[in-house]
């Protein structure tokens, strides 16, 4: 790179991040090399972090997972990439596995999650397999109001609840309740609504509940001041006036706390699909034989495959699904002071770091 070339690296659990100036190798065989415009911050980066979540590779390493920028260099069999402006999947799989071919990607197990499996995006560049980029039309950017690195977050926040949404089988007249309306929530309810579904949107944020009630929650209800003996019957008088459904709910839990999946499993009805998104390492007792008497099914939800990428993009390119009034961007060289602001949770939107030109 004729730039200078640097990275903020996790060196140790729950220390600062370290800057290091680093000389990006040449890309190999299938692979490129993205110049980063924006890497947003996840919860799992935070779980890294603070919480005791072990990354696959070992530290050092850089964190970030959700990325755009433009291809500035490719190895042999990638070069069609070359200059084009990308988002890089938060989950790169090998796309040879039987696994893979057979329509299992999110859980190949050659898979490589940046800032997990290699160096991730809280740096200047990134080297990453060419396989299953994703390419950003900028004449369409521009066109719907977004910068590059405002579509960051597709690599992760979006995409992952698409993958959910189309997952459970949201469609129209089916009543979506999505709890955690937060960096992955808010697209959630969203992309529900786009597939046509009535949402329900539950958190403890009056704010962000009054933002998502502007973009596709048609009721919001606020568990701290809910009674969550009462959440289940006023959901169910609002399907009544609505005329919706008593049977075949789905729930989404975004949060990734104990207290939403408690909520979520509260929540079952027969029929229900519970669809899981978000991530804790709290542990929670449950009555699993609820999914029995309610025939019920549970859904883990592990990144999106790369194939998927294009439409979920042209949702927030057709401005279906709105990415500003939860987006943020600072700066990379900040990102100390923005993760421990994240882990305050006195964040209002989703952090997208970006290095300085």
């Amino acid at each position: 790179m004729a730039e200078a070339a640097t990275q903020w690296t996790m060196t140790a659990p729950a220390a600062p991040f370290v800057r290091r100036a680093f000389a990006p190798f040449p890309p190999s065989a299938g692979e490129v090399v993205v110049a980063v415009a924006g890497c947003g911050v996840c919860h799992t980066d935070l779980g890294y972090l603070y919480d005791g979540v072990r990354t696959n590779h070992p530290l050092p390493l850089t964190l970030g997972h959700e990325i755009s920028g433009r291809v500035v260099a490719a190895g042999t069999g990638a070069e069609r990439w070359l200059g084009q402006s990308v988002i890089v999947p938060a989950v790169l799989p090998c796309g040879v596995c039987d696994l893979c071919r057979r329509g299992l990607a999110t859980i190949c197990r050659g898979q490589k999650m940046p800032g997990n499996d290699i160096d991730g995006g809280f740096a200047s560049h990134i080297r990453v397999p060419g396989r299953g980029l994703c390419p950003v039309d900028p004449a369409r950017l521009e066109a719907a109001g977004l910068t590059l690195a405002d579509v960051s977050v597709v690599a992760d926040a979006v995409t992952t609840p698409y993958q959910a949404v189309r997952r459970a089988g949201v469609g129209p007249g089916a009543l979506a309740i999505v709890i955690g309306i937060g960096g992955v929530g808010g697209y959630a309810a969203q992309i529900a609504h786009a597939f046509g579904a009535t949402v329900v949107a539950i958190d403890i944020d009056a704010d962000k509940l009054a933002e998502i009630g502007r973009h596709g929650a048609a009721l919001t209800l606020n568990a701290r001041t809910l009674d969550a003996r009462a959440l289940k019957p006023t959901i169910a008088e609002f399907a009544t006036a609505r005329g919706l459904r008593q049977s075949e709910w789905t729930i989404f839990e975004c949060s990734g706390t104990a207290a939403g999946q408690r909520t979520a499993w509260s929540l079952l009805v027969p029929g229900a699909t519970l669809a899981v998104v978000g991530f804790t390492m709290e542990r929670i007792e449950l009555r699993l034989s609820n999914l029995m008497a309610f025939d019920a099914r549970a859904l883990g939800n592990w990144g999106c495959p790369p194939e998927l990428y294009p439409a979920a993009l042209d949702l927030v390119l057709d401005g279906k699904v709105q990415l500003k009034p939860f987006i943020e961007q600072h700066p990379l060289d900040d990102i100390n002071a923005v993760f421990a602001a994240a882990h305050a949770h006195t964040l209002k939107r989703r952090a997208i770091l970006v290095p300085a030109a």
